[in-house]
């Protein structure tokens, strides 16, 4: 079995000539992006590539640089939220806070739960050790947090699920799949590593503000590898 991080390829310090094509949804307001998997949406301490520094080309015009309206873990790829001026950036953060952002994302995981649909309500707590670092864990004493899940497709060992948070919770899809035991697919964190890195897309995104907007986004390749395996997704699914 493969246990631990798989080494990332490099990324670019400077934003992909075809970031136009990254481009999800583009308004005065706001974007979305498809963020690739592997990017921080911050830099950290330690510095690195990240979103940051992305942010200059995708001003395009505006006085400001857009800024990310939420939190999308590095290893997860798709639809991330960015204001583009500062008063859409307080709209939307009062969306995200406001419960009225609907985010729908796709995971391929280890085993298969034994209903179609469900509600998964296990408190969530951080922890941290010297040896291992942090990690989020299922506790009582954590914040509550709920996921809603829906089978899509099952497997030989592998089930296409459908996953919608109703809170934001880091960590909180990964620790949930695992805790209710069905990791997903190359976590290496929370279950085992694998080729083709973590298999989690934030799919969709739905705002409830004025106008609404929504997003979708395409299916990464090693994510369609693994889809094409699993009876009722298509060998391409529709991006």
């Amino acid at each position: 079995m493969m246990r631990g991080r798989l080494p990332r390829p490099p990324l670019p310090r400077q934003a992909p000539p075809d970031i136009a094509a990254r481009i999800l949804l583009l308004r005065d307001d706001l974007m979305v992006l498809n963020k690739p998997a592997g990017l921080p949406v911050h830099r950290g301490p330690r510095g690195g590539a990240s979103l940051e520094d992305w942010l200059e080309p995708l001003r395009m015009g505006k006085r400001h640089l857009p800024q990310p309206a939420h939190r999308l873990d590095t290893d997860t790829a798709g639809c991330l939220v960015l204001g583009r001026t500062k008063p859409a950036l307080a709209t939307l953060g009062a969306a995200f806070a406001g419960g009225r952002a609907h985010k729908t994302y796709w995971a391929v995981v280890r085993g298969a739960p034994t209903e179609d649909a469900g509600l998964i309500d296990r408190p969530l707590r951080k922890v941290s050790t010297r040896a291992a670092g942090w990690r989020m864990e299922v506790h009582p004493e954590g914040q509550r947090a709920v996921t809603r899940f829906r089978v899509l497709g099952r497997g030989d060992g592998v089930t296409w699920l459908e996953l919608r948070p109703e809170t934001g919770r880091t960590h909180q899809l990964r620790v949930h799949c695992a805790a209710m035991g069905w990791p997903i697919l190359g976590d290496p964190l929370y279950g085992q590593a694998a080729s083709g890195g973590l298999h989690l897309l934030a799919r969709a995104i739905r705002l409830d503000i004025d106008p609404p907007a929504e997003a979708e986004a395409p299916v990464p390749d090693a994510m369609t590898a693994a889809l094409s395996a699993i009876s009722g997704a298509p060998a391409r699914p529709k991006s």
